[in-house]
């Protein structure tokens, strides 16, 4: 190797800060970069590691999650956009590690790596940028990572982190289901379903099917109840003739300390009311469904035929 290679450093420094430390074969020497030189960089144990076939980073040591994201596009290409997982990551919602990249039809490139592409004639119209990784707008990634996914669970969780930061309403997903394509919405159609009942988390859904499989009355899901005029909350569930809330109680469905205490607060409410308040984690509902059912079930029955609270109930918004 030379003890100097001749390039264009100024504008090869300026795309690899651009690309959060990530190069293209192609633009490396598109910025004068000789063969040679960028042979010697890019071999096994050199300095600059392969992420993809042809796209290095440009130091040693593990990439970033910026670092995946821009090399999966710069190995699709210059239409490539985010979806999926890898854009819910970046609107700050947690899934499988996946990255998925949108591509034109015309696209022949196979997939590698940790890179997924999806061939489509539905590119998004319009998509975010944050410097030079392009991501889809929630409605798009939710949908796609939702048809990708295999387990009803995971879609309920990504459906739930969406509609509960208010980043997609759940009008925008039935768009989205509507337009995309039947293959792999069966589970998306599902859950959907839920939610049009009121369910807003991945337990609730859950709960929800445990219930309708246990053959137990269903209840309605997140309705506003009041007595006389005042508010007095939002229970996850409520079985109105018994007098029957059901909460499932998880820190992780609260964004912040004061949230969880308003939760402890509305329960304790409820029971001031007189209405029997069950409460189930997440983990119980998982792991014992024949122990909650059972909870249920007694409940209902110790509701029946007692007076039952002044409570006015409105559906969920």
């Amino acid at each position: 190797m030379p003890r100097k290679a001749r390039y264009d450093q100024r504008a090869f420094a300026a795309l690899v800060r651009k690309q959060h430390g990530v190069i293209k074969r192609e633009q490396a020497m598109s910025c004068g970069m000789s063969r040679p030189t960028l042979n010697y960089r890019s071999r096994a144990g050199g300095p600059w590691p392969a992420l993809l076939p042809g796209v290095y980073l440009t130091h040693t040591g593990t990439a970033t999650d910026d670092q995946r994201d821009m090399a999966a596009l710069l190995y699709a290409g210059p239409r490539g956009v985010l979806t999926g997982a890898a854009a819910l990551r970046r609107h700050g919602i947690a899934t499988p590690a996946a990255r998925d990249v949108l591509v034109p039809e015309e696209v022949q490139l196979a997939g590698a790596g940790f890179v997924r592409l999806h061939r489509t004639a539905r590119l998004p119209r319009g998509f975010l940028v944050e410097g030079e990784i392009r991501y889809a707008f929630p409605p798009r990634a939710v949908a796609d990572a939702a048809r990708w996914l295999t387990d009803i669970g995971e879609v309920r969780a990504v459906v739930a982190g969406a509609v509960q930061r208010g980043l997609c309403p759940v009008e925008r997903l039935v768009k989205e289901l509507e337009e995309g394509p039947r293959q792999g919405s069966a589970l998306l159609r599902r859950v959907l379903a839920e939610v049009a009942d009121g369910v807003r988390s991945a337990a609730e859904g859950q709960l929800r099917a445990l219930i309708k499989q246990a053959g137990l009355p269903m209840p309605m899901f997140n309705p506003r109840l009041f007595v006389g005029r005042a508010f007095l909350a939002v229970p996850d569930c409520w079985w109105p003739d018994p007098g029957v809330a059901a909460e499932v109680d998880s820190r992780a469905w609260h964004f912040t300390p004061r949230e969880w205490e308003n939760t402890l607060a509305r329960q304790a409410r409820m029971a001031a009311a007189g209405i029997i308040v069950l409460h189930f984690p997440p983990s119980r509902i998982y792991a014992a469904p024949k122990d909650v059912i059972a909870e249920i079930r007694s409940a209902l029955a110790a509701g029946r035929g007692r007076p039952l609270p002044q409570v006015r109930t409105l559906p969920a918004r």
